[in-house]
């Protein structure tokens, strides 16, 4: 009687073997995981036309959907990280980070955008040394002081693609160089004093700073506009007007003098100039928070409209004098490409792609009240795509 038992037994025994080798099968077919591993894997249901599927065969084309699409994506290798340094923090720079931002998701790559508290070398230098301590692998960069940076700035060259933006280092290493042709600008704001003052009259120049290339080609370019002075076939600075307390005079132009002011003192060094310089026709602010420094200057002391304002870059405070008529016009740049293109040649640069051209030229534009003439810009027209660039 015991013997059946053992039968039994021993029957019980092959079912139980062919069941668990069919399952083996079954799981075989599956990809080698179930649908629970997968979920583990990507946080997400393996889905079908909007639903989870639950039977094997649809758990199978899911398994391989999600497989082929991590592979489209690139999900599997690290994205390329780059860096868009500048040198202080403005609206300017707000501009060119949504220029990085756009790019990082059409490229698929990451860019840091890192903006010194100030306007110091030092602390542009600490940023970029820690960066580099962070594996970041291509870096563009405003540099602050050009001719005492170029040392420092081959240095970083030969760790890194390296490359320029906004203001240029052109003896350093520099792989390229993204901006505009600033002695060019520096005509266009010429033209625009002449407009405001077409009987002449005496200027007063303010900017941020000397130290940079851009700033000495376009304050150059202005001087060169008012005094009908042909353009040099070389851009050399040390043949540039550099002192800046010596009054310019072309009989019908006076340029005062130049007046440094940083951000944080723009209104006030304009205010005082107000009442130190009666003989006063003009303001021209050749750096982004100038304008707006001179424009509340004249509006606490009543005289709008007085004196001009012609100023650069695209403060909304100088953009609203422009629509309300109480600043002539300003020469803008692009900083949203100047953010957008440093990211594609960095990207390229990585990629190991031979760049067809060290300069890559974003022209300046025009913006007045009411466009006119070839090169101008009306100003709702820019300031409603300046808008939308910033918004994303």
């Amino acid at each position: 009687m015991k013997f059946p038992e053992k039968k039994s037994l021993l029957r019980s025994s092959i079912h139980l073997v062919l069941v668990y080798a069919l399952s083996l099968f079954v799981s075989c077919d599956k990809g080698g995981g179930s649908s629970s591993d997968l979920n583990q894997t990507t946080g997400n249901k393996t889905e079908t036309n909007g639903s989870a599927e639950s039977n094997g065969s649809a758990e199978s084309n899911g398994s391989a959907q999600w497989w082929q699409e991590k592979q489209d994506k690139g999900d599997d290798k690290e994205k390329l990280r780059i860096a868009f340094v500048t040198n202080q923090i403005a609206d300017f720079w707000n501009i060119a980070k949504a220029g990085c931002r756009d790019a990082a998701k059409d490229l698929g790559i990451e860019i840091e955008v890192k903006m010194p508290p100030e306007r110091s070398a030092t602390l542009q230098k600490q940023i970029v040394e820690d960066l580099l301590n962070s594996g970041i692998e291509g870096i563009a960069i405003s540099p602050l002081d050009a001719d005492n940076q170029t040392p420092w700035l081959n240095s970083i060259a030969k760790k890194l693609p390296l490359i320029t933006h906004d203001s240029d280092a052109p003896q350093s290493n520099r792989r390229a160089y993204v901006g505009m042709d600033n002695y060019k600008a520096g005509r266009m704001c010429g033209q625009l004093v002449k407009e405001a003052l077409p009987d002449g009259g005496g200027v007063i120049l303010f900017i941020g700073g000397m130290g940079q290339d851009n700033s000495k080609h376009r304050r150059q370019g202005v001087i060169d506009e008012l005094f009908d002075r042909k353009r040099p076939e070389k851009l050399d600075t040390n043949n540039y007007d550099l002192d800046l307390e010596k009054v310019l005079d072309s009989g019908k132009y006076q340029i005062i003098r130049t007046i440094l002011a940083d951000g944080q003192s723009a209104k006030a060094k304009a205010a005082d100039s107000i009442n130190a310089y009666p003989e006063m026709k003009a303001m021209v602010g050749l750096f982004e928070y100038n304008p707006p420094g001179c424009y509340k200057a004249l509006e606490q002391a009543d005289k709008l409209g007085q004196i001009k304002i012609i100023g650069f870059d695209e403060n909304d405070v100088t953009l609203q004098g422009i629509k309300d008529g109480t600043i002539t016009g300003t020469i803008v740049q692009d900083p949203y490409q100047y953010g957008y293109q440093s990211a594609v040649i960095l990207k390229s640069l990585l990629e190991g792609t031979k760049l067809e051209k060290v300069f890559i030229d974003i022209p300046p534009r025009k913006v007045v009240r009411k466009a006119t003439k070839e090169g101008e810009v009306d100003i709702d027209e820019y300031w409603a795509d300046l808008k939308a660039k910033k918004a994303g």
